[in-house]
């Protein structure tokens, strides 16, 4: 069991508050976040499902075995296995192992070259970035003119990859087992970016591209597309699986933290110590030992969990830590707030919100700062 596991600390997320936009394999990243003391807010921005139409992947996968493809490029899993189901119900499983045992088979990463190997075929190689532009890469390099190349598609068809290798005077064939589609229910994408943008998340990890574009595209849909970005520049950490994924947040001025192995496992090990070891604020203070971790701040260990607003705020305070921070300090911390009274109600909102109320000072005609 994973708590018996070297370093699993049960505790280890308490108080924090993680995002996940996944929709295939979400249940191990909320499972492993869960099981960690996180709070989990699961709103998938974009799912996988099956072709539509099974006579479209019939066709195309007719026209791969009559071309007798010198080099066949795979993936993903999923899209592997989704093909040759479709391949054995259309009465076409047999020729199509057949065409592809006399094909070079190259693959995008080892989860594409499990695939393979499950359908008893071998590969000749894999990517060295694992993405589909390195992948057409090592075509390329080899020569491909004259060849043609048989390319299992996946959610979103990359047609600048597919002009690449026509460019380099190969015929390529294609077949697409599944695509992307947006949610049938918005609702808690909309949840989502509203926590993102009131800084009630910590993180919110992304398992892939279309994923990032999905939500960027929701939150453009109501207005938010500006404040969501700039959330996940600053309070809010966002973590991606790879730098595919990576790809449209570094676009956006966004940067992720990414695992050196591109897998959901160092995925899920990485948000967690980044959270616990970076984003959680300890300070010394007149009533004792102040430690803030996501929503949840104790003082000489009694604890509470804090609303966004005061959590914002009490970030702000502890940063300082034990300097004053102004009232205009404060309204830049928070642009819904636009006046000092304002501010003064939020500070006496995070006061009753505290375990030890004095743990806020007031500085005469000054501001406010931790009684350190």
């Amino acid at each position: 069991m994973e708590a018996g596991l070297p370093g699993f600390r049960p505790d280890q997320l308490e108080g924090f508050r993680i995002g996940v936009t996944s929709d295939r394999r979400s249940e191990d990243l909320i499972a492993a976040f869960e099981r960690r003391g996180a709070d989990v807010l699961h709103a998938p921005a974009i799912r996988i499902a099956a072709a539509a139409d099974d006579s479209q992947i019939t066709a195309d996968t007719a026209a791969i075995i009559a071309g007798r493809p010198d080099i066949l490029l795979a993936t993903t899993s999923y899209g592997i296995r989704r093909w040759l189901e479709a391949a054995d119900a259309a009465g076409l499983g047999h020729d199509l192992t057949e065409t592809l045992e006399n094909s070079r088979i190259l693959v995008r990463g080892p989860k594409a070259r499990g695939a393979i190997r499950a359908a008893n075929l071998d590969d000749s190689g894999m990517s060295d970035e694992e993405t589909t532009s390195s992948l057409v890469d090592k075509v390329l390099g080899e020569g491909a003119a004259g060849l043609t190349v048989a390319v299992q598609l996946h959610g979103f068809t990359d047609e600048s990859q597919i002009q690449r290798l026509l460019d380099a005077g190969a015929t390529v064939l294609t077949v697409a087992p599944y695509r992307w589609l947006l949610p049938d229910d918005s609702s808690r994408v909309l949840k989502l970016i509203d926590a993102v943008c009131t800084g009630s998340l910590d993180a919110v990890t992304f398992t892939s591209a279309p994923a990032v574009e999905a939500l960027f595209g929701a939150a453009d849909g109501v207005g938010r597309l500006e404040a969501l970005q700039e959330a996940l520049r600053g309070p809010v950490v966002a973590a991606a699986v790879g730098h595919v994924t990576a790809a449209p947040l570094l676009a956006a001025g966004i940067t992720p933290i990414v695992p050196e192995r591109f897998r959901m496992g160092a995925l899920i090990k990485l948000v967690c110590d980044y959270l616990a070891d970076e984003r959680v604020l300890r300070l010394d203070s007149r009533h004792g030992p102040v430690e803030l971790r996501g929503r949840r701040v104790s003082v000489a260990g009694a604890s509470a969990l804090l609303p966004p607003t005061s959590l914002t705020l009490l970030r702000a305070l502890l940063a300082a830590r034990g300097s004053v921070l102004s009232r205009a300090d404060l309204t830049a911390a928070l642009p819904e707030i636009q006046d000092d009274h304002a501010v003064d109600v939020a500070i006496s909102r995070l006061r009753q919100s505290l375990p030890a109320p004095a743990l806020v000072a007031t500085v005469i005609k000054r501001g406010y700062r931790i009684d350190v």
